[in-house]
């Protein structure tokens, strides 16, 4: 019987995580003046991988999750080690309301009213850049069609 090395099992869920941030589509976002590097959770796996596993994320760096119904969409951090900021979007790319989250939590943060994406910056990028509830976020029309 063949046995694999002790570090191949404990890099498994590093890789996994690599392997799907690999695939993920990327685009380019706008709040203002301000461009973000997005890549793009537009199917439940990637949606339920988030970014979990993540130690780092690039400054104006993101991740938008796209869902397939507008509606009062929660988020949580389980097996996400980076502090992040979420903002909820309606249809047209509004900010409905930031919240901000913590590391291995599992407090559910909502959106305030039918969203229909969730934007994931690091820690305080919204509030850093002046980006409040109102901002429109510019370019999700170009992100891929939720499956």
């Amino acid at each position: 019987m063949y046995r694999f090395p002790c570090f191949l099992i404990a890099l498994a869920p590093l890789l996994a995580s690599l392997s799907v941030s690999a695939q993920l589509a990327s685009i380019e976002l706008s709040a203002g003046f301000y461009r973000i590097e997005a890549e793009v959770a537009a199917d439940d796996a990637s949606r339920a991988q988030g970014l979990m596993n993540r130690r780092s994320l690039p400054a104006n760096h993101g991740m938008l999750f796209v869902f397939a119904q507008a509606t009062r969409h929660c988020m949580w951090m389980r097996n996400t080690y980076l502090p992040l900021s979420v903002a909820f979007l309606d249809q047209e790319g509004r900010i409905l309301n930031i919240e901000k989250m913590q590391p291995q939590t599992e407090d559910n943060h909502c959106a305030a009213g039918e969203a229909r994406y969730a934007l994931e910056m690091n820690l305080d990028w919204f509030a850093s850049k002046g980006i409040k509830p109102g901002t429109r976020i510019a370019g999700i029309d170009k992100s891929p069609r939720p499956q």
